[in-house]
């Protein structure tokens, strides 16, 4: 959060060990550079005291920052959990339960308060179906805080058990607070479980038992939305128009054109962003676990009305962050807005990091509904004089350079050039099942690439450097016959990702794959073939 000082406020869970063990505590830090350094770091609880966890912030009108969290206040060392998954049924990583605290600062983050606060929590019956009947509640929270009017808002992932996949049941719920934002003593706050009744927001019918990781936006009037992770290959998302009171039926969160969004079992994150817009953070696959969180996709939002109120309307997305090892796990984002630029924050387990957006980059994806014609920019070969036939070869420019030797470097080292291209065109596919070659640059040993239609209709790219080649099909039943198609393939050697657009729609897999963009070898060298 931003601090009535102008610094930007971090807390964050560390420990000298892995995810979940002893030592593992809450710190705090300051930044006053965006970023770039950080000072004042502090101890929100001691490492040698019980585990503290997974901490969010609201930072109150009146200076004073809240940070909430989990803390294991009675030290409690294991919790009972499936034998089948853990020996002798005991869940011996206990940072997601116990009690739901916070601290507060008055000195802009700089030290916190000496004594801790419960946050009390209405049972459910997510909490009563646990192996305690609810006496020991096992949860967690890394949703952004927020306020609405006079009132204070914290997410809350309540956990119904321990088992296969870590949690085995989840549920999200809102804690909200009438006086946070105006009482002095913070004894005196009170606080209420959201939404009414017995359940917290779920996952959509058949969707599995898994709804967690709440993201909550506030939109233009008043609406809550809120977008979260399931075990069904896509992010769910619900509406309340009365304060969180009362939830839409969840639903799976979709495109502009009603086609289902893809999103595996980890943070998928919406912001409501200082021109209007929204920003959603999801992984763009149809993954059920908790892997491939590299790269991270940005898609733009816009609110759009409906019969009960505002909605939001998401766009096709972009690739924001992408890290060299597809292993790695980049989540748990947040955002910040300083003087016209956008900075991102995500951690992979072991780092946290801050990514300032490029500005020209982002003002394409704002105005990404409007922006909907040919792209001339970086335009190297144009053949698209209706009134002349199309040649059967041509002389193609040479594309970049995907790796190359590193002059600097007394080794002579690779050096990845970061560079790409497009194949933009118009295709009306009238030949039935039939497959054939579109484009083909390649000499005698296979170098170049080549763009053919399979015997499926689908489009096809090869790509070789006479020393390995790769290849990628767009998804099935995009091109049927009797219509012309816009399709442009790109192929990014920056996250060595190769992507199929198709009238303007991302290739995401459909329902016939998990994933609709493939990676290629990031050794390959060039694709220049026959000049």
């Amino acid at each position: 959060v931003k601090t009535s000082d102008g610094a930007w406020l971090c807390v964050m869970t560390t420990g000298t060990g892995r995810e979940g063990e002893r030592g593992q505590h809450v710190v705090s830090m300051r930044s006053l550079d965006r970023g770039r350094s950080w000072i004042d770091r502090t101890d929100v609880e001691p490492a040698d005291g019980p585990e503290s966890s997974y901490a969010v912030l609201l930072a109150a009108p009146g200076g004073r920052v809240y940070c909430f969290y989990n803390h294991n206040t009675d030290n409690t060392r294991q919790v009972r959990a499936d034998p089948a998954v853990f020996p002798g049924g005991f869940c011996r990583r206990v940072d997601s339960q116990g009690h739901f605290v916070f601290k507060y600062s008055d000195d802009q983050g700089r030290t916190w308060s000496a004594k801790r606060y419960d946050i009390p929590m209405r049972r459910m019956a997510i909490d009563r179906d646990n192996p305690y009947g609810g006496d020991i509640l096992f949860f967690w929270n890394v949703g952004k805080a927020f306020m609405y009017g006079t009132d204070a808002f914290v997410p809350l992932h309540k956990v119904g058990g321990f088992g296969a996949g870590f949690f085995t049941r989840s549920e999200g719920v809102l804690l909200k607070s009438p006086n946070l934002l105006h009482e002095p003593d913070p004894a005196r706050i009170r606080w209420e479980t959201l939404p009414d009744g017995d359940a917290g927001l779920r996952a959509p019918p058949g969707g599995g038992p898994i709804a967690e990781e709440q993201s909550f936006s506030v939109l233009s009037d008043g609406s809550f939305f809120c977008v979260y992770r399931t075990i069904s290959g896509h992010p769910a998302c619900s509406y309340s128009r009365d304060g969180g009171h009362t939830w839409s039926q969840p639903q799976y969160q979709a495109y502009a054109d009603g086609a289902p969004m893809k999103h595996p079992r980890a943070a998928n994150f919406a912001w409501r962003c200082q021109n209007g817009c929204y920003l959603y953070w999801y992984h763009n696959h149809g993954g059920t676990g908790y892997e491939d969180r590299n790269p991270a996709w940005l898609a733009c939002g816009r609110e759009a009305d409906s019969d009960q109120g505002k909605v939001l309307v998401w766009s096709q997305p972009e690739i924001a962050l992408y890290d060299d090892d597809p292993a790695i796990r980049m989540s748990y984002p947040d955002l910040i807005e300083e003087d016209g630029e956008l900075y991102l924050f995500e951690t992979q387990k072991d780092k946290a990091r801050v990514h300032r957006v490029d500005p020209a980059w982002l003002d394409r994806l704002w105005h990404v509904f409007e922006r909907n014609g040919e792209t001339t920019r970086g335009r190297i070969l144009d053949l698209s004089d209706e009134l002349a036939p199309l040649p059967d070869k041509v002389a193609l420019p040479r594309l970049p350079a995907f790796v190359v030797r590193d002059p600097d470097m007394p080794d002579g080292r690779s050096r990845h050039t970061r560079a790409g291209f497009s194949i933009e065109l118009w295709l009306d596919l009238d030949c039935g099942d039939k497959a054939g070659v579109l484009l083909d640059s390649r000499t005698a040993n296979g170098k170049g690439f080549c763009l053919k239609v399979t015997g499926d209709r689908t489009l096809e790219i090869l790509l070789c450097d006479g020393r390995t080649e790769n290849h990628w099909r767009s998804d099935r039943g995009r091109l049927p016959a009797g219509t012309t198609h816009h399709v442009v393939v790109t192929v990014d050697s920056g996250p060595c990702i190769v992507t199929f657009v198709i009238d303007g729609i991302l290739c995401d897999g459909g329902t016939n794959r998990s994933f609709g963009w493939g990676r290629f070898s990031p050794n390959l060298r060039d694709v220049n073939g026959e000049e």
